[in-house]
């Protein structure tokens, strides 16, 4: 039995043996400034990478970080839920635990997850009443668990949120300018004839002239004799209006496509 700890020793914690209080106090009065050097330290690099995260985000490039803080009721469960979300993620997404440690949720975790605009993951510990009223003031969401899969599945499920949709083409259909018409008010409208396929108004457009796409667009007007019409199919004659493009000549060709966004998983 040992008497006067400040805290409840981690696992893994070494127990040395010194000649008197005062050599132990300097002892551990180094180790504490060393601790507290190394936190501040990774607060710089935390504060710096946010900044950057951000930056990225703005830009539209780098890994999009989801933020956590992990509280546990032993050490063995926090290094295993640890390891388990480093192993989340891919060059898009990826985990990122700000702090983890063993014992219930204080309002110290809340304050770090304000900042950081991260969630708390609770692993068979519990927040009390001061630090509940402090999550629900800042709006910082706390997750209770004790199940280690539930724990890192829901995290995955949130994670995967944040992937960039995939985007894939589907074509449509065809069509050949036949004459231009300029039609006051409305401007330059082509008339077309659908060599394949269809032809659909609200689509995406291409217009490819000598095998080469000189505009990509949406078709704005879609017109079969003098009405409007929601699709024209192969074989059929009709008139296009670009949304904010005129150059179109006798000729040129008209891709009609559209793009369908599929949900992606980690």
């Amino acid at each position: 039995e040992v008497l006067g700890f400040n805290g409840t020793p981690e696992a893994g914690d070494r127990v040395a043996v010194v000649e008197n209080e005062a050599r132990a106090r300097e002892i551990t009065g180094y180790r504490e400034r060393q601790k507290r050097d190394r936190a501040a330290a990774r607060g710089v690099t935390a504060a710096r990478s946010l900044t950057d995260m951000m930056r990225d985000l703005k830009e539209g490039t780098g890994r999009k970080e989801f933020a956590l803080v992990v509280k546990g009721d032993v050490q063995g469960s926090v290094e295993a839920i640890v390891g388990a979300l480093d192993k989340l993620g891919n060059d898009e997404v990826t985990a990122r635990v700000l702090h983890s440690g063993v014992g219930g949720i204080t309002e110290s975790d809340v304050t770090l997850a304000e900042a950081f605009n991260a969630v708390i993951l609770g692993f068979n510990v519990r927040a009390n009443k001061e630090t509940r009223e402090a999550a629900e003031r800042t709006g910082i969401e706390i997750r209770y668990y004790n199940i280690i899969y539930d724990l890192v599945d829901d995290v995955k499920l949130a994670m995967s949120g944040l992937l960039s949709p995939l985007l894939r083409e589907h074509r449509l259909g065809e069509a050949q300018i036949l004459e231009i018409f300029d039609v006051s008010k409305v401007g330059k409208i082509a008339g077309c004839r659908v060599l394949d396929g269809t032809v659909e108004r609200g689509a995406n457009v291409r217009l490819i002239r000598d095998s080469v796409v000189i505009h990509e667009g949406k078709l704005s007007q879609l017109k079969r004799f003098k009405d409007d019409a929601r699709e024209v199919v192969a074989g059929q004659e009709c008139g296009m209006a670009f949304e904010n493009y005129q150059d179109m000549r006798a000729g040129d060709l008209i891709e009609c496509y559209r793009v369908e966004e599929i949900k992606r998983t980690l």
